[in-house]
């Protein structure tokens, strides 16, 4: 039997030059390009010259395509999965047909390139040693709370995909659950109006207020500073509670308590404000 292969293509996430010359051999060689959007996939295509037929193969219809695609591997072919943008199966539809792929026995080959979380990172100017990806975050307020709060002693750097309509929602439950942490927006990375916008995340909140944000967004968050023997919320605001009534401003606080539990200062700062006069 003659088996085929899936090639996983990572495409531009904005710019067009931004494709590796296999990429682009592959997807004129391929005999079936599997699109997220066969619209979107054209331009890139007719950018290039390549004529490689194409089907859909999106979120909605994953679980149905897969088996045919599969099929069509087992008999030899050569399909090439990409998405609307970057790498396929990260936070994008994929995945299943990876899985299906590899248990019919078929050879699963990556052809790297883009990426938004690694753009991203790489121009942030935060840690980028140990990191982690939480893909988009719940669209809901109260599920993404909760995913926020499992995270919030998190150290290694926080990466995030978020929709530029939920942007403002999703900063105010960072600022909620994770404190007031440095963190990176970066916006339209590879396109003609990129911008990276880096601040603590309060500052950012009052900057994106009065904007109408568009695009595609990555947040990358700086992670928890705190050590693992961090003082609870309860101590803390005792603490707190304390040397209010011995006199101490807020700003005094926030220095001595940060420097004796290695906590950020401004999260202590926040919560001695949010106590004052309490």
């Amino acid at each position: 039997m003659m088996v085929g292969v899936l090639y996983i293509v990572a495409t531009p996430i904005g710019n067009l030059e931004d494709i590796t010359l296999r990429a682009l051999r592959v997807l004129k060689e391929a005999d079936l390009i599997a699109a997220e959007d066969t619209r979107h996939t054209q331009k890139l295509l007719s950018h290039y010259d390549i004529h490689t037929p194409l089907t859909s193969y999106h979120e909605h219809n994953e679980r149905s395509k897969a088996p045919a695609l599969v099929e069509r591997l087992v008999r030899g072919e050569r399909i090439a999965l990409v998405s609307d943008a970057g790498t396929p199966a990260i936070s994008d539809p994929g995945y299943r047909l990876v899985v299906a792929a590899v248990a019919a026995g078929v050879q699963v080959t990556p052809i790297p390139g883009p990426a938004a979380l690694t753009a991203a990172l790489s121009a942030a100017a935060l840690p980028t040693d140990r990191f982690v990806f939480e893909g988009f975050l719940p669209e809901k307020k109260k599920e993404r709370r909760e995913r926020l709060l499992a995270l919030r002693d998190e150290k290694r750097t926080l990466v995030l995909y978020e929709a530029p309509h939920r942007l403002k929602d999703a900063l105010d439950d960072i600022h909620h659950t994770l404190g007031d942490r440095e963190l990176v927006i970066a916006r339209e990375v590879t396109k003609l109006h990129e911008e990276f916008l880096r601040a603590p995340v309060s500052d950012l909140i009052r900057l994106v207020s009065g904007r109408d944000i568009k695009g595609e967004i990555t947040i990358v968050v700086r992670g928890s500073a705190a050590v693992e023997s961090r003082v609870s919320q309860e101590l803390l605001l005792a603490e707190i509670k304390r040397l209010q009534r011995e006199g101490m401003g807020v700003k005094q606080i926030s220095e001595l308590l940060g420097e004796l539990h290695s906590l950020p200062k401004r999260e202590v700062y926040r919560l001695a404000l949010a106590n004052k006069g309490s």
